[in-house]
C-alpha cells in the first residue's frame, strides 16, 4: 500500500497546472459515495423464518431525502461528458479517426466489466454444485451486478459523444433541448400512455442530456454566477414540488416494493437533480481547484482514479459474498435492522467490506489501464453493433443476474451476450 501511495504521489507531482483537477476529484468522490451508499442502505438479517435481504429505504422513510445527496450518478455523467469532450477534441486535432478513438475508449471502459461478468457465472456454478441454495446465487448475483447498468448506458454515451459534440459546436446550449424534450416526452408516455415501456428510452435521452452538461462546463459557456445559482436553487425547488405534488416518489433511487422508481427508468426528478448538482459544482470549482493544487488530497484522488472502475464494479460483489457467508454460517446478522446494537454491527460490516475491496481493487485494476493496442481498430459498424449487443447483455445481467428465472442453473445465453458484443468490437482479440 505504501508503494502504491508513493507511485500515486509521483504521478500527482507531475500533474500539469492546466489540468482541471476538480473533474478527477468529482469522479472519484461520486464513485465512493455510490459505494458507501450501497453498503449503508443494505440491511440484511436472519431469524427463525429464514434469511432476509432488507433495505434501509423500506424501514427508514426519512432516508428517502438522504438519496438526494447519495444519488450522484448525474455528476458522473456530466464529468464523463467533460472527459469525452476533451479526448474527442484532441483526436480531431491530431487527425485520429472516430473508430480509433472509440476503440481506445471502449478498451478502458469495458474490459474491467468483462472480468466481473466472468466471475459470477463461474462462482455461481461452483456454489450451485457445492449445494448453496439457488436463491442465494440468484439474489446475490442480481444485487452484485446492478452497478453494471451504468456501463451499459455510458458505453452508448461514449459512442454518441462525437455526434453530440458536433451538435454542441453548431447549436450551443440549444443542443441540450433535444434530449431534454425527448426525456419529457418519455415521462409523459410512462405515466399517461398505454405503452409505459416507452419511458425506458429515458435511459438514453435523459442521461444524454446530463452528459451534454459536460460540454457546457468544458467550454466555459457559463460566465455569470447567477446561472449556477439558478441551476442549484431551481433544481432544489423543482425536486420539492415534483416529489410533493407529482407522481414521482421522494427517493432518487429505487425503493424495494414500490411500483415507481425515479431511477428505473430515470424520470424527470433526476434531470433536476443533475441541475442542482451541476450548479453546485460550478459554484465550488475554483475553491476546489485551489484546494487540490497541493497536499495529499490530490494524491488520494490520483490513487482512487487509478482503480476507480474496479472499486465501482466490485463493491456490491464484496458485499453480497460477505453477507452470503454470514447467512450460510449464521453469524453477524441476527439482529433486526435499526434495533439495539445493529448500527454498530453495520459499521463493522462496512469496514470489513472496505478491507476486502482494497486488495481486489489493487489486484484487478490493471484491466482498466490496458496496454496500448498494436492492432488496428475494427470497422466502425463492428464497433457500434458490438456496443449495442454488449450494452444489451450488460443490462440483462444488471436486471436478472446470472441465474435462470426458474433457478435451474446458470443463464448461459444471458451471460454470453456481453462477450458476444465485446468480440464484435475486437476487445477479446483473436
Amino acid at each position: 500500500m505504501t508503494s502504491i501511495w508513493s507511485k500515486a504521489a509521483s504521478i500527482a507531482a507531475a500533474t500539469p497546472a492546466s489540468r482541471n483537477r476538480a473533474v478527477d476529484f468529482l469522479r472519484a468522490v461520486s464513485i465512493m459515495v455510490v459505494v458507501i451508499g450501497h453498503w449503508m442502505m443494505a440491511s440484511p438479517w436472519q431469524d427463525a423464518s429464514g434469511s432476509h435481504m432488507g433495505h434501509m429505504l423500506t424501514w427508514a422513510p426519512v432516508t428517502h431525502y438522504v438519496t438526494w445527496a447519495f444519488q450522484v450518478m448525474p455528476i458522473f455523467f456530466f464529468v464523463g461528458g467533460y472527459s469525452n469532450g476533451i479526448t474527442w477534441d484532441a483526436a480531431v486535432r491530431d487527425g485520429i479517426p472516430y473508430r480509433e478513438w472509440l476503440f481506445a475508449r471502449l478498451r478502458r471502459l469495458l474490459k474491467p466489466v468483462l472480468v466481473l461478468a466472468c466471475f459470477w457465472p463461474i462462482a455461481g456454478v461452483i456454489a450451485f454444485q457445492a449445494g448453496v441454495p439457488a436463491i442465494f446465487i440468484e439474489v446475490g448475483s442480481e444485487v452484485a451486478l446492478i452497478p453494471i447498468w451504468f456501463l451499459a448506458v455510458y458505453s452508448l454515451m461514449v459512442a454518441l459523444a462525437p455526434a453530440m459534440r458536433l451538435l454542441w459546436h453548431r447549436f450551443g446550449l440549444f443542443s441540450l433541448w433535444l434530449p431534454i424534450g425527448l426525456a419529457i416526452v418519455g415521462d409523459l408516455l410512462y405515466f399517461n400512455s398505454s405503452v409505459p415501456s416507452l419511458g425506458w428510452l429515458n435511459y438514453l435521452t435523459l442521461w444524454l442530456a446530463v452528459h451534454q452538461l459536460g460540454f457546457v462546463w468544458l467550454d466555459r459557456r457559463i460566465k455569470n454566477n447567477a446561472i449556477p445559482w439558478l441551476c442549484f436553487v431551481g433544481g432544489v425547488t423543482a425536486l420539492i414540488l415534483m416529489t410533493t405534488y407529482g407522481p414521482w416518489p421522494t427517493s432518487m433511487i429505487g425503493v424495494p416494493g414500490e411500483e415507481i422508481s425515479n431511477s428505473t427508468p430515470p424520470h424527470l426528478p433526476i434531470l433536476f437533480l443533475a441541475s442542482l448538482q451541476f450548479g453546485f459544482v460550478i459554484l465550488i470549482e475554483k475553491r476546489l481547484q485551489n484546494w487540490l493544487s497541493h497536499g495529499s488530497w490530490w494524491t488520494g484522488t490520483v490513487l482512487i482514479s487509478s482503480m476507480i472502475m474496479t472499486l465501482f464494479l466490485w463493491h456490491s460483489s464484496v458485499m453480497m459474498l460477505s453477507y452470503g457467508a454470514g447467512f450460510l454460517w449464521e453469524f453477524g446478522l441476527n439482529e433486526l435492522p435499526g434495533n439495539g446494537s445493529w448500527w454498530w454491527r453495520h459499521i463493522v460490516w462496512i469496514l470489513a467490506f472496505l478491507l476486502l475491496l482494497l486488495p481486489i481493487a489493487m489486484l484487478l485494476s490493471h484491466f482498466e489501464r490496458p496496454r496500448k493496442s498494436t492492432r488496428p481498430a475494427p470497422a466502425t459498424w463492428r464497433l457500434l453493433s458490438g456496443i449495442l449487443v454488449c450494452a444489451f447483455g450488460l443490462a440483462l445481467l444488471a436486471l436478472h443476474g446470472v441465474m435462470e428465472q426458474d433457478e435451474s442453473g446458470i443463464a448461459w445465453l444471458r451471460v454470453a451476450t456481453p462477450f458476444a458484443g465485446a468480440a464484435l468490437t475486437g476487445l477479446l482479440g483473436r
